[in-house]
């Protein structure tokens, strides 16, 4: 069978709602395998139709727990739930170390729920490379839930707003307080935040600074006055049953959970389903969406050429001598890049090229 025909089966198989069919198809994603463009080409030409649900914080807040809660509330009313888990990466397989899919084991014999775990491999925005294409599978397959639960590594978790519609971040008495929250640059990625393992010293302080840090990062000094950006959050860490406020913004909620006892889920869940409704209702999903696919054509064209570029360096014949200039001092990477840029992208590089470059230019 040649390689055309299995992407044509797997299609099929695919389309068929088959859980294998599936399971391929991301492997082929995740070892962007001989194919995988032609896979994708056929698999995502579908509208974005889940409720895509991120949940991000330092590691140790109980994130995977809260994603298991948060599944099985949603199986309890009939709905199916995919869940991408991303772990580390070990140091030995390269591959996930599968704490989260552990800690999820008790979902894993439900046919509602699919599972997958996926190795950071270095990347620092607590997403895997391919995370992103394989949300966008899971939705193609016709999941209308999937729960993103990002690597856990503190402060780089900006990937998660990009892939996610709403996003929630998870912190616990022990994480610091609401300024270093601030500092972590997690304020700029969260629509709601939750305060886990809630019945732990300390954690009726972290809400209040959370809210706190939340005024004084927007700016509100009284209530009734829109805040920078043209937000207002007066009124942050209303009761978790409030619906978004008649002025029509989003208030960030901060809430308080014990995943472990079972504690603030279906008020978790209610603010995560609020703020969909809110996002449809304002059009502000669709503009996410808009983003998210404006993002997935430069990352797509970036990867290819990165590709590209590796290939090309290990294989330009006059490299050597070259790295050899820049080390005596005859040559600098700029001037070295630009001979090797043009053969990257095909072109013939002009005369005095290098002469020409911007020395305040600096990018790569």
């Amino acid at each position: 069978m040649t390689g055309e025909e299995r992407i044509r089966r797997l299609v099929a198989d695919f389309r068929r709602g088959r859980r294998p069919a599936l399971a391929r198809a991301i492997s082929m994603v995740e070892g962007e395998r001989p194919g995988v463009s032609d896979l994708l080409r056929e698999l995502l030409l579908v509208r974005p139709r889940a409720r895509r649900m991120g949940i991000t914080g330092p590691p140790g807040a109980g994130k995977s727990t809260l994603a298991a809660a948060i599944a099985a509330l949603l199986r309890e009313r009939g709905e199916e739930v995919a869940i991408v888990a991303v772990d580390p990466t070990s140091p030995f397989s390269g591959g996930a170390l599968l704490g989260d899919r552990i800690r999820m084991n008790d979902l894993a014999t439900d046919p509602g729920i699919f599972i997958r775990s996926m190795a950071s491999r270095g990347s620092l925005g607590g997403l895997a490379t391919t995370t992103r294409e394989v949300i966008d599978v899971l939705d193609a397959f016709g999941f209308p839930n999937i729960l993103i639960e990002t690597v856990g590594v503190g402060q780089t978790q900006f990937e998660i707003q990009a892939a996610a519609d709403s996003t929630a971040v998870v912190l616990v008495p022990e994480s610091g307080d609401g300024i270093q929250a601030m500092k972590a640059g997690l304020m700029e990625v969260a629509d709601m935040f939750v305060v886990n393992k809630s019945d732990r010293v300390g954690a009726d302080r972290l809400v209040r600074e959370i809210r706190q840090a939340l005024l004084l990062k927007h700016g509100v000094t009284s209530r009734g006055v829109p805040a920078h950006h043209g937000v207002d959050l007066s009124a942050v860490g209303a009761p978790a049953d409030e619906e978004p406020s008649r002025s029509g913004r989003w208030e960030i909620p901060v809430l308080k959970t014990s995943a472990g006892r079972g504690e603030g889920i279906d008020d978790f869940l209610e603010q995560i389903l609020a703020h969909h409704r809110h996002l449809t209702v304002t059009g502000e999903l669709e503009a996410r969406r808009q983003r998210r696919a404006e993002g997935r054509i430069r990352d797509v064209v970036e990867r290819r050429l990165r590709r590209r570029a590796r290939t090309r360096m290990e294989t330009h014949p006059r490299l050597a001598e070259w790295t050899a200039g820049v080390r005596a001092g005859s040559e600098t990477a700029y001037s070295v890049a630009d001979r090797i840029i043009p053969a990257i992208l095909g072109r013939v590089p002009e005369r005095g090229t290098e002469e020409r470059r911007d020395p305040s230019d600096v990018d790569d």
